[in-house]
């Protein structure tokens, strides 16, 4: 190698971590922002979609013992009900 081309090339490492940019292309560890965001919308929707399907999931479990107990509840008062009256 010679030494312009040395410089050349010792002059393409302005990283941080001192690595130089032709073998590795520059901000290649670190996303972008764009990508940060991306990132943070789609864990924020997931969590969203996640929230509502426990939700319902709540929602159904409830209503499930709701009618349950309103069975039992009819049960009980046609079992007291005297058989002679209306």
């Amino acid at each position: 190698m010679r030494a312009s081309q040395w410089e050349n090339s010792s002059a393409a490492c302005r990283t941080i971590q001192n690595t130089c940019e032709l073998d590795q292309p520059r901000g290649a560890d670190m996303p972008s922002a764009k990508q940060l965001a991306d990132i943070g919308y789609k864990t924020f929707s997931v969590s969203m979609m996640l929230l509502t399907v426990y939700g319902g999931y709540l929602c159904s479990v409830r209503a499930y013992h709701y009618l349950q107990l309103r069975s039992l509840r009819r049960r009980a008062a046609e079992e007291q009900k005297p058989s002679g009256a209306l």
